[in-house]
């Protein structure tokens, strides 16, 4: 199983327009609502999936010309200004109004009742359960390969009718319509009912023999390394200051923006260089594990190496690290520290071998041409006049080997997921916020059934674990340690470096008060704990007011029970059992 998520063509989409650039209408009047059949509405709401699901460029151009020609299709059989009625003034179901600017991929889901029935409930199930469990490449060996089933007819078991215009599509994009409709299902975990307290998460932690953590930049936060989506992160940080010209803040890991201007990631790329950080409690908790022979696999998004410094050895770093860096011109690796001061100077560093003196006409070496101020602390301008007819910046710029937006991640990644999710038996979900695939796709790509873990500051709306620890982690994990029986191991100093010049992020407490933390509080009788720094919002709100509106309900239904059985035989018999009860 592979669920990379390499630099694509895709089409171009936005909010405000359409994916097909129709004409302009000539009068000043609004133009009329633009009417898409069911097949012209299926196009473009797979092709909207594509921001989802892997599509290679030749399935785009398929239905790009495809929606061209069901939009020409539409507008010669009937008028948008005019669209058919039938004999009841309804509009006809050939076509519907849908404004330019919908890209709503729920216009899949419209399955007329005869056709569902080509599918039994059980079958619907026992499919759902083999793909939940086993995964996509499994599924998809079974019905698609070994079974010989025609993909629009699998569709229909998701709910999918595919319009018979796309049914002639070609394999590779009927095959990616099959891809949108189980990547779509498998977002759609069921919570393990059984699991809810923290006795249950400390049970799970301590019988699981092959438990897979996937953590994020919140357990580095206490080490001094900033996260980088929260409200204090480093992209609020950057937009704050407004040093740039960004769309998004993000942009400063495109791969593409960086190839154009280098300086930008190199004006606070020192503010997450690993240098003399000490490894949080949560890293050590992870290495915990791994001595106690339970850590099936660490997968960790952070570039700041302090999982290796803690001594993990079960790792994927699946967005690289600082460990090494590259040049972008000959591809040549030197080990990380090799760009170090450049790095901590603010300085982007250029590859010696692509810019090493080249020697003159004489033999002799060319003097070098005078740099300016900026060129001379690494940072140049490409509107700077120069005589000379060099590029804006030197070539062989060198690169971390971290993996910038628009990179693919590297195959160890997909090949030991594809043997981890056979194995595992308990997920711990911990300091991230889950926003970028594929390393988000992971809890979809296991199966439903094994336990989930959150331990995070903020909630993550989108998956659904079984049990929720929000918190400031090194706490939480912490407290999980006490309840454990267990003992952090020391944090391992950077190696030469003295006590006094690191960046001890141990808290300072005395030993005999080390897990003498605030005890947590549980979200009414549910599965959700709030340990210190817990930052639930409006969705914590509306939980503990939906919980407090349950509450009441039984209350009020309880003391009405109560009231009718043991009310005044005399009682009048027009009285409702609550005004009994008041009386």
């Amino acid at each position: 199983m592979s669920i990379h998520r390499p630099a694509r063509a895709r089409p171009t989409t936005s909010s405000d327009s359409p994916l097909i650039q129709l004409p302009a209408s000539s009068s000043q009047d609004p133009a009329p609502p633009i009417l898409f059949s069911r097949a012209a509405s299926q196009i473009r709401a797979f092709l909207s999936a594509s921001e989802e699901v892997d599509i290679n460029p030749e399935s785009v151009e398929e239905l790009v010309q495809a929606l061209i020609i069901e939009v020409n299709s539409s507008s010669a059989e009937e008028s948008p200004a005019h669209p058919s009625e039938d004999s009841d003034g309804a509009q006809s179901d050939s076509c519907f109004n849908m404004e330019v600017s919908e890209l709503d991929v729920s216009a899949l889901y419209s399955v007329p009742d005869q056709d569902v029935q080509l599918w039994s409930p059980q079958q619907i199930r026992g499919m759902m359960h083999h793909l939940k469990e086993r995964g996509m490449s499994s599924w998809m060996n079974e019905y698609v390969s070994k079974r010989n089933i025609p993909i629009p007819r699998l569709l229909l078991a998701f709910g999918i009718d595919l319009h018979p215009n796309l049914h002639h599509m070609s394999p590779v994009t009927l095959s990616y319509f099959l891809q949108v409709a189980m990547s779509r299902e498998l977002q759609l975990r069921e919570k393990l009912p059984h699991l809810n307290s923290i006795d249950d998460a400390v049970r799970l932690i301590r019988d699981s023999r092959k438990i897979l953590i996937l953590t994020g930049a919140g357990i580095s936060v206490s080490c001094g390394i900033p996260d980088f989506r929260s409200r204090d992160g480093l992209y609020a940080s950057l937009k704050q200051r407004g040093d740039y010209d960004l769309d998004d803040p993000q942009q400063m890991f495109d791969i593409s923006y960086f190839r154009e201007n280098p300086t930008v990631f190199y004006s606070f790329a020192s503010q997450i260089y690993p240098s003399n950080f000490v490894p949080s409690p949560c890293h050590r908790f992870i290495k915990l594990v791994e001595d106690k022979s339970q850590l099936l696999r660490c997968y960790t998004q952070n570039v700041d190496t302090l999982e290796k410094a803690a001594g993990v050895s079960r790792l994927v770093q699946c967005h690289g690290s600082f460990a090494t860096a590259s040049c972008l011109l000959c591809h040549r690796q030197v080990p990380g520290c090799d760009i170090e001061a450049d790095l901590m100077a603010q300085k982007v560093p250029l590859c010696t071998v692509c810019n090493a003196p080249q020697p003159g006409p004489s033999g002799n070496k060319s003097k070098k041409k005078k740099k300016s101020a900026k060129k001379a602390k690494g940072v140049w301008d490409s509107d700077e006049e120069d005589e000379s007819d060099d590029p804006s910046y030197p070539p062989g710029i060198m690169k971390p080997d971290i993996t910038f937006f628009g990179e693919k991640l590297a195959d160890r990644f997909g090949d030991l997921l594809s043997q981890d999710r056979n194995e595992v038996d308990l997920l711990l979900v911990v300091g991230t916020s889950l926003k970028v695939s594929p390393v988000a796709d992971i809890l979809c790509h296991l199966p439903h059934s094994i336990p989930q873990i959150l331990i995070n500051k903020t909630p993550i709306r989108h998956i659904n674990p079984d049990i929720i620890f929000l918190g400031n982690a090194d706490d939480i994990i912490t407290h999980l340690c006490a309840k454990l029986g267990w003992e952090l191991p020391s944090p391992a100093l950077p190696p030469g470096v003295a006590s006094s010049e690191s960046r001890d992020n141990t808290r300072k407490r005395p030993a005999a008060d080390l897990h003498a933390l605030d005890e947590p509080r549980r979200v009414g009788e549910s599965h959700i704990w709030l340990f210190k720094g817990a930052e639930g919002g409006d969705w914590l709100q509306k939980i503990e007011e939906r919980i407090s509106g349950h509450r009441a309900s039984f209350a009020n239904a309880h003391s009405t029970l109560i009231s009718f059985f043991f009310s005044d035989s005399e009682s009048e018999p027009e009285q409702s059992p609550k005004k009994q009860k008041l009386e």
